[in-house]
């Protein structure tokens, strides 16, 4: 029997509340065929992208990270469920491009030395959700590389994304250097680092915001939209 039975028909404005700890069990079982079956159904009811996100690939993350940081999982099942997190993502994509474009563009990275990616990659994603050009690096990019990559795209606004507070003074020395040869790029720093402090790093640096959600970064997307200001360097 397929553990969709009892998903509902019509098309849903939010994820039914039993849906979710089944998707999270599949999940940290390593089973990517359910998993995958859920999503494409959730798709397939017209749910939101932007909760489909929030309510099930990041809900379920955080709670991947927290059990991690309990040594309740393995890393090895952390490591398994981030990769068929990054798999469930790509689900989306044919969506997610299909929306019409706005000409802008952005650059996310994550920093030098951070190999958890899945956030930065998100925030990317919803850029092109609202139309952006999301140029996402992955993880540990070099600096050098990165701003030889903003040099040639010249994006709109460029975002750096950190995950372990120890790597909180690698993202100064970025925006350091990258504050320098762009001062007037804007720079939009998150990640999980900032659960645990350091959210005034970036009123050190010219144009560099911190966001600690992604309805912050919706809404200050949407700020840019409604002022008709493309933010330019």
């Amino acid at each position: 029997m397929s553990l969709m039975t009892n998903l509902p028909a019509e098309p849903t404005a939010a994820i039914p509340d039993d849906l979710y700890p089944t998707y999270l069990q599949k999940l940290l079982a390593g089973e990517k065929g359910p998993c995958q079956e859920i999503v494409l159904r959730l798709l397939d009811q017209g749910l939101e992208l932007k909760t489909l996100y929030l309510d099930l690939i990041q809900r379920s993350m955080y709670e991947v990270g927290s059990l991690w940081e309990k040594h309740r999982i393995s890393v090895a099942v952390e490591h398994l469920a981030t990769g068929i997190t990054e798999q469930m993502l790509t689900l989306v994509y044919p969506r997610l491009f299909a929306r019409p474009r706005t000409g802008q563009g952005a650059v996310i990275s994550c920093t030098m030395n951070e190999f958890h990616q899945i956030g930065g990659k998100m925030v990317a994603d919803i850029f092109e959700l609202h139309g952006w050009d999301g140029y996402f690096l992955g993880a540990n990019t070099p600096l050098r590389d990165l701003a030889n990559l903003i040099e040639k795209k010249q994006p709109s606004v460029a975002g750096l994304s950190v995950s372990l507070f120890g790597h909180l003074p690698l993202l100064a020395d970025a925006l350091a250097e990258l504050t320098r040869q762009f001062p007037s790029l804007p720079i939009l720093v998150g990640g999980q680092a900032f659960r645990w402090g350091g959210a005034d790093l970036a009123s050190r640096f010219p144009n560099v915001l911190h966001l600690p959600t992604i309805a912050a970064l919706e809404a200050q997307i949407e700020a840019w939209g409604q002022n008709r200001k493309t933010p330019a360097w």
